[in-house]
């Protein structure tokens, strides 16, 4: 299939929206959500809460069995709870041919895509072909020979006047938001290192566990969830919101070509194992599926869910580092690291003991800066990042700055899905995108499903 540069996508751009597809401000609620098969408990998240540009009637095309019936249960939870309960009203459509029934009735104008991650691409083309905006949570695409599928609809959803648009949560952590902030204090941070494989200039590495809890209750995964040709590899599914992170802090506003940007240097792969019964208590299954056999070594199941890829963008050496395990320590959660290093300070993000395991953003001067230069220049900087982020200060530490964020600002993984809602709901509005945003979730997938394609030829790891 065609391969799509920055340039023809640039231009694409360019294109005027078509004009039926725009939207009247002054309508109360002029988006109608359809859930497409929400297998994933990400779709529920997205309606935790009301929206008034959303009408509270939500219609769901799916194959019958656990996930769409898991979806509703927590979408009821919110409906039925204590404090500010929600009011969402389901209509259900569980036939063999729930997709071809949505592509056939269009009962809502906005498209959910929550799930299952293997059919995706050949999903999101036939939507967007048909008019309809789509939401789409991470990962878009997780082979590398789907790609070419997600790049045409890309440019199908630009030709009919759609907005396809991903789930990136993480932009809306406040400490990743002012690392951002702080990078682009020149006097500060100075320049991003361009460091080298060995030592990258930016790291990201996020730990997630099977094992955890959602809105207060313990989550029940699909057994799909453990086959990585249908959740992803690590670097595939959540190392998605690295790569992101990488792009939207480092080179922010800025659109990145993934055919001239990007070189994949080195990538690996080692695999997650469980019991029988870890598997049993995250899914509620006794046995093994058929399809996940192949992997089970020994009676206990070997799940790639965990990756390591070095790369170059825009000459930039980076490294991202996606990884799960069972069960985090008491006491603690998914956890995060992320490193900036420039001319003039390290900006670091660290969430271990001594950070009482929640996420904290440091400032650590270059080893030849005179420590009353660095602080004549970061509280300028300091003041100006207030005007955005008021409350926000620093405190000096014995070889570093610790930035201190107010309450507030904390508000949690599960929040974090309502900010992503609020700003897609603005494109929709305005019926346009960012210009590098199309660039740049392409250039994020083309970066993810490479590695995987490169890690899968490593033979370190494998079991």
């Amino acid at each position: 299939m065609k391969s799509f540069s920055l340039l023809s996508l640039l231009g694409l751009l360019a294109l005027p929206m078509t004009p039926a597809r725009a939207q009247s401000p002054g309508d109360p609620a002029p988006f109608r959500l359809v859930m497409l098969d929400p297998g994933h408990f990400h779709a529920a998240l997205l309606q935790k809460g009301m929206y008034p540009q959303i009408d509270p009637t939500v219609r769901i095309y799916a194959p019958k069995g656990a996930d769409v019936q898991e979806h509703l249960k927590r979408v009821n939870a919110y409906n039925s709870r204590a404090t500010d309960p929600t009011q969402w009203k389901a209509i259900t459509y569980t036939g063999p041919d729930f997709f071809a029934r949505l592509l056939q009735e269009k009962a809502g104008n906005v498209v959910v895509m929550s799930g299952n991650n293997r059919d995706k691409p050949a999903r999101i083309l036939p939507i967007v072909e048909a008019g309809l905006d789509v939401l789409a949570d991470k990962p878009m695409v997780i082979e590398p020979d789907g790609f070419p599928a997600l790049e045409h609809a890309f440019a199908a959803a630009q030709a009919k006047g759609a907005i396809l648009y991903d789930i990136m949560t993480e932009r809306s952590e406040i400490t990743n938001l002012l690392q951002r902030e702080f990078a682009r204090q020149r006097n500060v941070f100075g320049q991003l290192a361009t460091g080298t494989p060995e030592n990258p200039a930016v790291v990201m590495e996020s730990v997630h566990y099977y094992f955890k809890t959602v809105s207060g209750a313990a989550l029940k995964r699909p057994a799909w969830f453990f086959d990585v040709t249908q959740s992803g590899e690590g670097i595939s599914d959540v190392g998605t919101h690295l790569v992101d992170l990488v792009q939207w802090e480092c080179f922010p506003d800025q659109a990145i070509d993934h055919t001239t940007d990007i070189e994949i240097i080195s990538a690996r792969r080692w695999p997650t194992t469980l019991t029988p019964a870890q598997f049993k208590t995250v899914t509620g299954l006794g046995t093994f599926p058929d399809y996940l056999r192949p992997t089970v070594k020994d009676g206990a199941l070997a799940v790639f869910a965990n990756n390591e890829v070095s790369y170059r963008i825009k000459g930039i050496h980076a490294k991202v580092i996606a990884r799960w395990d069972y069960e985090a320590a008491p006491g603690t959660g998914d956890t995060h690291y992320s490193l900036l290093r420039g001319t003039k300070c390290n900006l670091v993000i660290r969430q271990g003991a001594a950070e009482n395991h929640q996420p904290t953003l440091y400032l650590e001067a270059a080893e030849d800066t005179d420590p009353l230069t660095f602080r004549r220049v970061l509280l300028p900087a300091l003041l100006e990042i207030q005007r955005k982020y008021p409350g926000v200060d620093v405190l000096p530490m014995e070889t570093s700055w610790k930035i201190v964020i107010p309450p507030q600002y904390h508000v949690g993984h599960e929040a974090h899905f309502a900010a992503v809602t609020e700003r897609f709901l603005g494109y929709l509005r305005t019926r346009q995108l960012p210009a590098w945003e199309v660039p740049n979730m392409l250039a994020k997938y083309s970066t993810t499903t490479r590695a995987v394609e490169l890690a899968r030829r490593n033979p370190q790891g494998t079991p």
